[in-house]
């Protein structure tokens, strides 16, 4: 059975002094999702706000190693980065998750996992051949060489979310300027200054 905390999440909201909030972060490899993630972590933390990313790679080093990247694996991925995300969240966290999560069907699945205010879906938007041209990790490149016959963008598609909470154009705009696009969002929907309608007592 279910065991509950004697503590619950806005005892642990008001003393952060802020709501928890999911922001996932989709896009294709390359596209600057972590490098985003872990701008507005930093800006984050330097205002005092109580945050971690998830970061794809990153959890499958550790959580997720043993997964694949089939179908069935990179649902499971996102569902496990969904309920660690969830924990996060329900323990007064703003959780920032950065996985490529192609499939419009798994986004939807862990979408369901929250009450609709919890969760923001931020598309980061980059042109392919933009995403290839940097190509951080050289996955690209052995994609294109037949290496990764299952790449996401080249031997695999990509469903370009169709009513993300906030999209971010990194093709165009600066780091500096995509992270004060998200920390307007954040203010705008009541994450760092608490609830609408509601006084925080810390």
């Amino acid at each position: 059975m279910w065991q509950r905390s004697g503590i619950g999440r806005a005892d642990r909201e008001r003393r952060h002094g802020h709501a928890s909030r999911v922001l996932w972060f989709t896009g294709l490899p390359g596209s600057g999702k972590s490098t985003l993630a872990f701008a507005l972590e930093r800006e984050l933390h330097e205002r005092g706000v109580s945050c971690v990313v998830l970061d794809g790679d990153n959890m499958r080093h550790g959580l997720c190693r043993e997964l694949g990247f089939s179908e069935a694996d990179r649902r499971e991925n996102i569902r496990r980065v969904g309920e660690v995300a969830k924990l996060f969240m329900e323990n007064g966290t703003v959780v920032l998750a950065a996985l490529v999560s192609p499939g419009a069907e798994d986004r939807r699945m862990v979408r369901e996992m929250f009450e609709a205010e919890d969760f923001a879906e931020v598309y980061v938007n980059c042109p392919l051949e933009e995403c290839e041209r940097r190509d951080p990790k050289g996955m690209y490149k052995k994609a294109r060489s037949g290496l990764i016959p299952s790449f996401t963008g080249i031997g695999a598609p990509y469903d370009v979310p169709e009513q993300p909470e906030l999209t971010v154009d990194t093709h165009s705009r600066t780091e500096t300027d995509s992270v004060a696009d998200l920390i307007g969002y954040l203010e705008a929907s009541g994450v760092l200054v608490g609830r609408p309608g509601e006084a925080w007592v810390i």
